[in-house]
């Protein structure tokens, strides 16, 4: 089996466009699900060996899981993500804005992401095993209850990360705040503008069409090449307001990731 990622050569042999889903696509589904579960807890497991090794060990237990889950997936479903783009390089500081549509694309882009960690809801960060490694790799709490505040300690630990030896790594950050349906548009949030403004850093816009494979129900999936794509990096030009640098932002993920679903057949509802 190829990488878990799909390079240009290794996409063209499967099709672009979503197979046909029925009774057995949710078979297969469930069959999945039942195996990553299995290989999540034996991977979950093994990992406590590696705590000593702080956020490098931890990085390379999700690295090992990420890996395992796109290849399970292949394996039972014909689904598998080519990586268009280039993604920011190891060894640097970046934001990734993406646009989410799937829990493939969490694979999938924190796959190419090798130093990979999120902001993500504080409930996530209780959930057994995976709560744990997402902490242990630098993954950021936010309480939406805290409103402005909330994005104010987000700044603080982003700031506090970048000074430390490790640095802060790739920080995906989904600027829809939630998963969207294919052809679906929501008004991007504040936090990833007011981030690069405050830090400096470059946003790596990210398009996606997984959403016509792997549903946000998480069933029936289809097989098929999704596809993610990084886009050059953003940065504000001088003067640019935070609101004009999102509309930007917003601008180039959207019209790609429309054209990443035309690729594979979307028609918008009229």
């Amino acid at each position: 089996m190829t990488g878990p990622l799909l390079t240009a050569t290794e996409a063209a042999r499967l099709s672009p466009k979503p197979g046909r889903t029925g009774l057995f696509s949710y078979v297969r589904a469930i069959t999945y699900y039942i195996h990553v579960g299995l290989a999540t807890v034996v991977i979950g497991l093994w990992g406590v060996t590696q705590r000593g090794q702080g956020r490098k060990g931890a990085n390379r237990v999700a690295t090992i899981w990420i890996n395992y889950m796109l290849r399970a997936a292949r394996w039972h479903m014909g689904v598998a993500v080519e990586l268009r783009g280039t993604p920011p390089a190891r060894g640097t500081d970046a934001l990734i804005a993406a646009k989410h549509q799937s829990f493939l694309d969490i694979l999938a882009i924190a796959c190419a992401a090798g130093r990979r960690n999120f902001v993500m809801k504080r409930e996530v960060m209780r959930v057994p095993i995976m709560g744990w490694y997402a902490r242990e790799v630098g993954s950021i709490p936010i309480d939406r209850t805290r409103g402005r505040d909330a994005m104010g300690q987000i700044v603080s630990t982003v700031r506090a990360r970048m000074d430390t030896p490790d640095g802060l790594g790739h920080l995906i950050i989904y600027p829809e705040g939630t998963r969207t349906k294919p052809g679906e548009h929501r008004p991007y949030k504040h936090g990833i503008g007011t981030l690069h403004s405050e830090t400096g850093l470059p946003v790596w816009p990210v398009a996606v069409n997984c959403g016509l494979f792997w549903p946000k129900g998480g069933m029936p999936i289809a097989s098929g090449r999704a596809v993610i794509e990084f886009l050059p990096p953003m940065q504000a030009e001088p003067g640019e307001s935070r609101d004009a640098f999102i509309t930007r932002l917003r601008d180039a993920i959207e019209t790609r990731s429309d054209a990443l679903m035309a690729e594979a057949g979307f028609r918008h509802a009229e």
